[in-house]
Parts: structure tokens; sequence; C-alpha cells
């Protein structure tokens, strides 16, 4: 079970920092990803990381202002947030595959290109990008 946290209300511009930890077992070789809704959309894939740690995928829409990481020590994932804008306004939501044997990076991509395929979310954290 995944819980995200870090969500707030920040003006454009600026920053946060969302977290994501899970309980039951270690993510360390789980394919993680970030994905958002925003008001009246479906899910969107924001950025996935390979469980090797060696592929990132980032929607087009965030390149260069989000850096998704994970903290094996600790059993989360992250998403850096930088230059927010209003349009990243939305509920955040990490998820993760268990360890399988597709290659990497590939299923770092699928995961965020088809989170229509996922069948549960948890609860989200809210970004809200507003002056």
């Amino acid at each position: 079970q995944f819980v995200e946290s870090g969500g707030g209300l920040v003006q454009p511009g600026g920053s946060l920092r969302l977290s994501c930890t899970a309980s039951g077992g270690s993510l360390e070789h789980w394919t993680l990803g970030w994905f958002r809704q925003a008001p009246g959309k479906g899910h969107e894939g924001v950025s996935c990381l390979s469980r090797d740690g060696l592929s990132t995928y980032y929607a087009d829409s965030v390149k260069g202002r989000f850096t998704i990481s994970r903290d094996v020590a600790r059993n989360a994932v992250y998403l850096h947030m930088n230059n927010l804008k209003p349009e990243d306004t939305g509920v955040y939501y990490c998820a993760g595959d268990p360890p399988d044997f597709m290659e990497p990076g590939m299923h770092a991509q699928g995961m965020c290109e088809m989170p229509n395929l996922r069948d549960s979310w948890g609860q989200g954290t809210q970004v809200t990008v507003s002056s």
C-alpha cells in the first residue's frame, strides 16, 4: 500500500517535494511512478523510474521541472517539483509494480504512458498552484 504526502497550495514558480512510502516490503527493485489527476480529467503519468534506477520517464509537460528519486533506506520515492504552474494542479498519486522480467526502461515508460491499466489508486495528495 502506497501513502502519498507533501502536497499543498503553492504560488506559480514555487516548489514542492512529494513523498511516497510503502508498507509490506522493500521497494528497492520495483518500478515506481507518480501520476496525477486534474479536475475533470483522467489519470496522467507524470514520471516513472525503472526498477534498476537507470531509466526515468517524464511527461513532456514536466521535463526540466520535475525529478523523481528513490530512497532505498527509507523505502520511499519522491517527486521534486520546481517552477510549478497552474496546470500542474491536481491530485498526485504514486504507484508501483513488483519486479518482473520486462526490460526495465520499457516497463517504466509503459507504466507512465498507460495509467488507465491500473485498477486501484491510493488517496493521493492534493497540489494546488495558484496565486
